[in-house]
């Protein structure tokens, strides 16, 4: 069977992540969300998505296919009932879909297909703060899905370790003189990550593959710290996707970082409110402050977004894609995309010199920018200039 995963209703809830990926390409827990369903599925998958991303995700139709809901994440349960699709069936949680079965590159007509109600709880991302709040939950079950019947490495005698049975380092990984505290979640170290010494971390927390932990680093509270990844200072309850840096001193929490973006020196972000209210965020799909039910929320930043040292965010900011933010006291707690100044005021990034200093930092890490990299961010480049001022 081919599978497939397509964005799903959620997708402009998910911006401004999903302004430069697929739904499918969002990391939550240990791996993003298209590695999860290729490791439970056995194949390979590719991606339903819109159509100025499909020239760097195109989709590969065959005579018969099961197309995915992104949002949703594979567990054995689910992963049963949609293999045991039929032709003419789709499956629902609730009102909405979670996959349907497809013959050929036409889609069906979906009134006509019969619907069969999902069974069991099912895990989802229906927001960009679930990326965080339920992150938890989603280290454990690719922590389970990645290390059973297999063994770690040995951790190192210089460590102080808790519950070191919910810890597992991949090979490669150096882990020295540093304080692992497994017993309320578990520690997973991947290929060729450091973690330098004087470090402090409890779990669950994942360090993805080549990240570094800076030295003294505190992490804490449901982390994840992507591939490639730098991080440092405190950190608590936040994901970092892939490439990003948070290296220095400062606090970092109830937040999630894109891609390819850095955070100044002793710069801090507030998650909470002075009066302890339940805090709004910047929603793109209703361009309004939408209620997100949590009391600690803290930074929301796409990728290739930067901010200079001692940066105050305040208390759930979201930040566009490719915004360059610096200077004294609080920036809005929305900046668009594209943006460039602080708390003084804002100008457009120009394109031209969002395209230089990308391609600097990804030659940095041996990549190159490319074209289809530069279509994506003109298009949203253009999608986003009615939010910007100047």
């Amino acid at each position: 069977m081919n599978y497939i995963l397509f964005d799903g209703p959620s997708r402009n809830d998910l911006l401004p992540f999903t302004f430069t990926r697929p739904v499918a390409d969002i990391r939550f827990g240990i791996l993003n969300i298209r590695e999860k369903w290729e490791k439970v599925l056995g194949t390979t998958v590719s991606t339903k998505t819109e159509d100025y991303l499909s020239g760097k995700w195109p989709v590969d139709l065959k005579d018969k296919n099961v197309i995915i809901n992104s949002s949703f994440l594979p567990s054995s349960n689910l992963v049963d009932q949609i293999k045991g699709l039929n032709e003419y069936e789709s499956l629902f949680s609730g009102e909405e879909m979670v996959a349907y079965f497809q013959n050929g590159d036409a889609e069906p007509d979906f009134s006509e297909l019969k619907e069969i109600q999902a069974k069991g709880d099912l895990l989802k991302i229906s927001h960009t703060w679930d990326i965080f709040s339920k992150n938890a939950e989603a280290i454990q079950l690719d922590f389970d899905l990645l290390t059973t019947g297999r063994t770690s490495q040995k951790i190192h005698d210089s460590n102080f370790v808790k519950a070191g049975e919910n810890i597992f380092i991949e090979e490669g990984a150096v882990v020295e003189n540093c304080s692992l505290n497994a017993s309320s979640g578990p520690i997973y170290i991947g290929k060729d990550a450091l973690v330098m010494e004087g470090t402090l971390v409890r779990g669950p927390l994942a360090v993805c593959d080549n990240a570094v932990i800076k030295m003294g680093a505190k992490i804490y509270g449901a982390t994840t710290i992507g591939p490639h990844c730098k991080a440092g200072g405190e950190i608590n309850n936040s994901v970092l996707f892939e490439n990003s840096s948070k290296g220095h001193d400062g606090y970092l929490g109830n937040a999630v970082l894109g891609e390819w973006c850095n955070i100044g020196a002793d710069t801090n972000n507030s998650n909470l409110k002075n009066n302890y209210a339940e805090v709004r965020i910047w929603n793109y799909n209703s361009e309004s402050f939408a209620r997100t039910g949590l009391q600690f929320c803290g930074l929301i930043m796409g990728d290739h977004s930067k901010c200079g040292i001692n940066t105050m965010f305040n208390t759930g900011t979201v930040v566009g894609v490719s915004a360059n933010i610096f200077g004294s006291g609080f920036p809005r707690n929305f900046i668009p995309s594209f943006s460039w100044g602080g708390s003084a005021g804002t100008s457009t990034y120009k394109l031209e010199k969002v395209y230089e200093t990308a391609e600097h930092v990804l030659r940095r890490r041996n990549k190159d920018l490319t074209q289809e990299d530069k279509n994506i961010l003109k298009y949203v480049f253009d999608h986003t200039a009615k939010w910007r001022r100047g």
